[in-house]
């Protein structure tokens, strides 16, 4: 299934910010805005909300550092308590390394699946590339066509600093360029 795009093509980051509080204001729905560098700003001008990543990421890591203190605890006066240097069996200064390398270990590998999960990126998922120099030097604002007014939206960027508005396809599928006039 094709995705029909108008794109809008900016050769400067404030150009496309404004651009985009503008577009937002005036209840324009935009796809997205790909940029070659990130914009500050940019995800407020937008809507966008705060990422859930942090949450994970802490719930995460509460998880990793109560599994290596319950496994540590478990293992050390449990299962095998031995006495070693005269230390107790629940030796919390001992248990400190592990407990800081699991509770990170953990942390870390659940946010890069969550943040993969998410964002359906997956092994051999095609990018899609709406302009040439999106990745380069300009800025890309992207609106689905089956959502918008096309003669408002194409008014509205060429009266608001976009070097080009241009059409383009893409296939939903892989989100690779098929392209009006590639």
């Amino acid at each position: 299934m094709k995705k029909e795009f108008l794109i809008g093509v900016f050769d400067c980051d404030e150009k496309v910010l404004e651009a985009t509080k503008k577009a937002v204001d005036k209840h324009f729905e935009i796809y997205d805005v790909y940029t070659p560098f990130p914009v500050h700003g940019l995800d407020s001008a937008m809507g966008i909300k705060r990422s859930f990543l942090p949450y994970v990421t802490f719930a995460a890591g509460a998880m990793g550092f109560l599994i290596a203190i319950l496994f540590q605890i478990w293992t050390s006066a449990i299962d095998w308590p031995t006495i070693i240097g005269g230390k107790p069996f629940i030796s919390f200064p001992a248990f400190v390394p592990i407990t800081f390398e699991i509770t990170v270990l953990l942390a870390a590998h659940t946010t890069v699946a969550a943040f993969l999960a998410s964002n359906f990126l997956f092994p051999g998922k095609q990018a899609m590339i709406l302009h040439p120099e999106q990745t380069c030097n300009k800025f890309i604002m992207a609106f689905d066509k089956t959502r918008i007014n096309k003669e408002d939206v194409t008014n509205f960027l060429n009266n608001n600093g976009a070097i080009s508005v241009e059409e383009k396809s893409a296939d939903n599928n892989c989100f690779a360029l098929i392209g009006k006039g590639e």
